[in-house]
């Protein structure tokens, strides 16, 4: 799977860019976009227009094979949600409950609607909402509505998941590291594990919601610094208050 926001959408941590920077502009002519569909003939892309493009593959046959869905939103069919989601959930009746969703709703539903209830009505805090998914997985979700990205991974990082920059500041996202080579040259890095993205509040730990992220210089093979990696800083504690709304508990603006 592959997603290229642009920067209003989906801005890359500087820390990702490498000194030695030799990435390109994934965006300009649908370049990324391109050589995904050129190296996955039977896929779908879908042109998120300024907001950027993301794409996926339909021949992958493995146990992590990804799905994806949208939701349409009105009789004219406008795309409201975009969902592109790759793994398993293992507590997934439970969410499906939670939810207040069908037997026959998938992963990609729930995730689609874990996220609708969090940005409509905010019940729960968004690390929340993502600790409760558990599983093996890694999710890129866009909302055309808002122009909103939020993606996240399992506390093991069990699927291989990355994010990086281009040459423009673009946040490039994809489960394949020859893919981000290709857009990003040096600057990405395997995405945080037990991590959440999205587009107000940049990365968070949703394992460790009170500390704060710190960065971990990456080095290649060839001993050249190439983007950073994230890691809980167990020494910090974040200042954290419960937002209100009149008098009702709503996180649906904290997300």
């Amino acid at each position: 799977m592959l997603a290229v926001f642009d920067n209003s959408v989906g801005k890359s941590p500087e820390a990702l860019r490498s000194p030695h920077s030799d990435s390109v502009c994934a965006l300009k002519d649908g370049f990324l976009a391109h050589h995904f569909s050129s190296l996955h003939p039977v896929s779908v892309t879908i042109n998120l227009h300024e907001a950027g493009v993301i794409a996926y593959s339909m021949d992958r046959q493995n146990p992590l094979l990804p799905r994806f869905d949208t939701h349409f939103h009105d009789l004219d069919c406008l795309l409201d949600i975009f969902c592109l989601f790759q793994g398993h959930i293992e507590n997934i009746t439970h969410l499906k409950q939670q939810y207040g969703l069908n037997k026959t709703a998938n992963e990609v539903i729930i995730i689609m609607e874990a996220y609708r209830t969090l940005r409509d009505r905010g019940p729960y805090p968004a690390d929340q909402v993502v600790r409760d998914i558990h599983g093996k997985f890694a999710f890129i979700l866009y909302d055309n509505s808002s122009k909103t990205a939020f993606v996240a991974t399992d506390t093991d990082g069990s699927v291989p998941f990355f994010w990086g920059t281009d040459s423009e500041g673009n946040l490039v996202l994809s489960d394949d590291a020859e893919m981000m080579k290709k857009g990003c040259g040096r600057s990405f890095a395997p995405f945080p594990k037990g991590c959440f993205f999205t587009t107000s509040g940049g990365l968070r730990s949703f394992e460790h919601p009170l500390n704060e992220l710190k960065l971990v210089p990456r080095v290649d093979s060839s001993g050249q610094v190439c983007g950073a990696t994230f890691k809980v800083d167990a020494d910090s504690r974040k200042e954290t208050g419960m937002p209100r709304v009149g008098s009702a508990t709503n996180w649906s603006q904290n997300y």
